[in-house]
């Protein structure tokens, strides 16, 4: 006869989050937060810190455990872009850029963040 998990059997066979996982949750909030403070005509770029790289408009974020994450997006120039750093180099600078598009609404990543898009249409990470 099988015996019943207790709650602190449970509890045990939960896994701690990574680094990455802990990095990559609370850049999220940080995104969230930082687009509250847009307005219609803003929408929400990284700047690369000690990079002359220029900026990525954000279109996905992920992380690959334990230690790794990556940005995706688009540079100034519309190429496809993507920035893949350890969690101890983690430096990251939010910027409000005009919106690409005057008729299009701004777009606003920090709600499919949470919901576990990591970006591209096809969901794989991927920018395109």
């Amino acid at each position: 006869m099988a015996k019943a998990k207790t709650p602190a059997t449970r509890t045990a066979a939960i896994k701690p989050k990574s680094p990455a996982a802990w990095a990559h949750d609370r850049l999220v909030a940080y995104i969230r937060t930082f687009e509250t403070q847009l307005d219609a005509e803003q929408e929400i770029a990284m700047g690369f810190a000690a990079d002359e790289s220029g900026v990525l408009r954000i279109e996905g974020l992920g992380y690959f455990d334990p230690d790794i994450i990556s940005f995706y997006g688009r540079d100034e120039n519309g190429a496809k872009t993507q920035l893949i750093q350890h969690v101890t180099q983690l430096s990251v600078t939010l910027r409000a850029v005009p919106k690409e598009a005057e008729a299009d609404p701004p777009r606003r990543i920090g709600f499919q963040l949470t919901s576990g898009w990591l970006g591209g249409d096809s969901g794989d990470g991927s920018a395109g």
